[in-house]
Order: structure tokens, then C-alpha cells, then sequence
């Protein structure tokens, strides 16, 4: 005989509120052990895909973490230290970028910038509150993470749990399968079920995306010659996880600089505009439905909520949780959904059986 219904959600509600405790007295200490779960998790169809042509699990593992040293080696000595130099330079000229907006509304619309207009005031305030602050903010955000996570957890701790993770990665699930309630076992694999598709569709999929198109807008207006177009092209990637928020953002910046360095030449400015025009034609073609497929079941709204919630609660180790996190929440809410339903609280006396 099961325990009665009350008795279950207090066991369960108190292993949330026990979860949720740890979580934000031991983020910190966590936070290494998360993102290497995240990466083993991200990493485990490729380490299946191995498996299935012939590699062991061992050597599956092994492959992938060599590559990954590899990108990250790379990454580390030619791409990072650019990007930074970029974003830095970029705030730098934020002065002379509002200038030379401000000198063109002044030719083509004198009285909307004239001496002690709003306008005027106002691109002066913004572009020396950039050079000002932005600097500071990017120095001091990263050095804020350097010792939020501290360096050697992400380049000794993160890669030796992601390895051991990823190695037993199918017993790990085998064994917490096998201690799953009995009566509920089935219901909670289908739910599990459900998250994981939801997961594989935005985590790994949605990621992918992101990664090949912040790739390719970076490689595509470096060659372009726009200035800043590493950093630029990045983070039009970085944020494609929201659908055209990425693109829009990203081309208003991209075209804006490319008015600052090529005004009067049109077809540079062009072709800055065709690189974005051609990524979103690549995304939603070709990529979203490839990778992330047609129903993921994690709206943007629902997204940015729960990376907003989960931050200002349990700071960053909370925006690292969120995703999975508001994965389950929304599984969750649909499974109850459906279950209320099929109650009578939603039927009512129409819904009895006919006698």
C-alpha cells in the first residue's frame, strides 16, 4: 500500500526546500560541480554516437576530452584575449561613435540636435557614461567571476567531474533509476522522459545554434573588416537562444559601428546588413529545425523569467540551474495540467460516467 498523497508531497516538498537551502548556502562551492554535470550532459550523445560506432566508453571519453583541451587551448590563446581587447576598445570609442552620430543628425536634421536639445544632451551623456562606466564594468565583471569560480576550479575541477561524469554517465542514471519509488517509478521516468526532450531540444540544440551562429557572424564580419566584428558577432550568437532578439540586436550594433568606420561607403554597409539577413536565413532553415526541431516546450518569456528569478536568488550558480531548472518547472506544470484535466475539479458532474 502506497503512502497516502499528503504524506508523499511533505517528504517531497521537504527534499525541495532541503535542495534550494543547499543551493544557496553551497553555491559557490557547487558551482564546479554543476557545470561539469552540464558539460557531461551536453557531451553524452556524443559519447553514445562513439559507443555505437565501435569506440568503448573509456575511449569515447577520452576522445572527447582531448578534443575539448584542444578548443579550449585554442580558445584560450587566440580567441579570449581578442574578444576582451575588443570589448574593451569598444567602450572606449563609445564617445566618438554617439560624436559622429550626433554630427550626422546635425546634418540632416539641424533642429532636432541643436545647442542644448534633448537629443544632444542625451547621446553626449550616454556615449561618456559608456567610456566611463563600461570599462569598469567589464573589468570588474571579470574579475568578479575569476573569483566567483576561481581559476582553478574551472581549469582543473570543471574538466576531471565532466570526464568521471561523462565515463559513468549511463550507470549514474541506471543507479538513480533503481531508487526511484516503485508505485511512482513509471509516471516519474515518463516526466524525466519528457524534461530530458525538452533539455536535448533547447540545452543542446538551442547551445549549437548559438555557438555556429556566433561563429559565423564573428568570422563573417571579420572578413567584412568591421571593427569590433569578433565581439560583435559573438554576442549577436550568444543571445540567439531568443528568437530575432540576436539578429535584431546584433545587426542594429553591427550596422551602427559600420555607419561610424564606413559612412559614405554604402556597400560595406551592405554587406554588414547581408550577413545578418543571410544568418537568419541559415537559423530558420536550416539549423532550429535541424537541432532544435519544430516543439521545444521552453518559451523565451519563460526563459528570461526564470534566469532572472533564479539569479537575484541564488546569484550566478542560479542563472547556471535556471534552464534545467525551468525545464522541469514548465514539464511539471503540464503534467499537472493534464491531470487536473481529467479531474472532476475541471469536469464536474458532467464528466460522470453515464450510468
Amino acid at each position: 500500500m502506497s503512502l497516502p498523497i499528503s504524506q508523499q508531497a511533505k517528504y517531497w516538498g521537504l527534499s525541495t526546500a532541503v535542495f534550494l537551502l543547499l543551493l544557496w548556502l553551497l553555491g559557490d562551492i557547487l558551482l564546479p560541480f554543476f557545470v561539469g554535470a552540464a558539460v557531461a550532459y551536453f557531451l553524452d550523445p556524443v559519447a553514445d554516437r562513439l559507443e555505437l560506432a565501435g569506440f568503448s566508453r573509456a575511449m569515447a571519453t577520452l576522445t572527447i576530452t582531448l578534443v575539448a583541451v584542444l578548443v579550449f587551448v585554442v580558445a584560450a590563446l587566440v580567441i579570449i584575449p581578442t574578444m576582451v581587447e575588443q570589448a574593451v576598445n569598444l567602450f572606449k570609442t563609445a564617445p566618438q561613435i554617439f560624436q559622429r552620430l550626433q554630427d550626422i543628425l546635425t546634418e540632416r536634421f539641424p533642429e532636432l540636435v541643436n545647442e542644448g536639445s534633448p537629443v544632444r544632451k542625451t547621446l553626449a551623456s550616454v556615449g561618456a557614461t559608456i567610456q566611463e562606466k563600461g570599462g569598469t564594468l567589464l573589468e570588474s565583471a571579470l574579475t568578479s567571476a575569476a573569483s566567483l569560480v576561481g581559476i582553478l576550479m574551472f581549469l582543473v575541477i570543471v574538466p576531471v567531474v565532466s570526464f568521471y561524469l561523462l565515463l559513468d554517465w549511463d550507470n549514474m542514471i541506471a543507479k538513480i533509476d533503481d531508487l526511484l519509488p516503485r508505485d511512482h517509478a513509471p509516471v516519474v521516468r515518463r516526466i524525466f522522459n519528457d524534461i530530458d526532450r525538452t533539455l536535448a531540444g533547447f540545452v543542446r540544440g538551442q547551445g549549437t545554434v548559438c555557438l555556429v551562429l556566433g561563429t559565423y557572424y564573428a568570422i563573417s564580419l571579420m572578413i567584412v573588416g568591421l571593427n569590433f566584428g569578433l565581439v560583435v558577432g559573438f554576442f549577436a550568437g550568444l543571445i540567439s537562444f531568443i528568437p530575432y532578439v540576436g539578429a535584431i540586436f546584433g545587426g542594429v550594433l553591427a550596422i551602427g559601428l559600420a555607419l561610424f568606420q564606413f559612412w559614405g561607403d554604402w556597400w560595406m554597409i551592405v554587406a554588414v546588413l547581408v550577413v545578418f539577413q543571410i544568418g537568419q536565413i541559415i537559423e530558420g532553415n536550416v539549423l532550429t529545425p535541424l537541432l532544435v526541431g519544430s516543439s521545444v516546450g521552453l518559451h523565451p518569456v519563460w526563459l528570461i523569467l526564470a534566469l532572472s528569478v533564479f539569479g537575484s536568488l541564488f546569484g550566478f550558480i542560479g542563472m547556471l540551474v535556471a534552464v534545467p531548472l525551468a525545464a522541469a518547472l514548465g514539464v511539471l506544470i503540464r503534467y499537472l495540467a493534464s491531470q487536473y484535466k481529467d479531474s472532476r475539479l475541471y469536469k464536474g458532474l458532467s464528466g460522470r460516467d453515464a450510468p
